[in-house]
C-alpha cells in the first residue's frame, strides 16, 4: 500500500510563504497526475493545485499567482509552494492523485496569521 506523507506546515505570519512536501513510500509519480488538497475547520476538502503526469498545472482560481505546484519524479515528491498567504489559507494540507485513489496521508497543518 502507497503512503503519502506531507510536511512543510507550520505557522506564518500573513504575507508570508512556505513550501509543502509530499513524500510517496514508492515510485507513483511517474505515471499520475498529483494534486494538493486543503480542509480548513468546518469545511469540505477542496482541491487546491494539480500536476499532470505531463507537467501541466492547474489551480483552484482563487490562488492562481500565489501558490505553484511541482514534482520531483526522482525523488517521489511533489511539492507546493505557498507565497503571500492569507489568514483564509489556514487549512490541513494534503496530497493524493488527482482522482483521490490512494489513502489519506496525516496531512500537515498551515496555519497563518494576521
Amino acid at each position: 500500500q502507497v503512503q503519502l506523507v506531507e510536511s512543510g506546515g507550520g505557522l506564518v505570519q500573513a504575507v508570508g510563504s512556505l513550501r509543502l512536501s509530499c513524500a510517496a513510500s514508492r515510485n507513483i509519480f511517474s505515471f499520475n497526475g498529483m494534486s494538493w488538497y486543503r480542509q480548513a475547520p468546518g469545511k469540505q476538502r477542496e482541491l487546491v493545485a494539480t500536476i499532470s503526469f505531463a507537467g501541466r498545472t492547474n489551480y483552484a482560481d482563487s490562488l492562481k499567482g500565489r501558490f505553484s505546484i511541482s514534482r520531483d519524479n526522482a525523488k517521489n515528491t511533489v511539492y507546493l509552494q505557498m507565497n503571500s498567504l492569507e489568514v483564509e489559507d489556514t487549512a490541513v494540507y494534503y496530497c493524493n492523485t488527482h482522482l483521490r485513489t490512494l489513502p489519506w496521508g496525516q496531512g500537515t497543518q498551515v496555519t497563518v496569521s494576521s
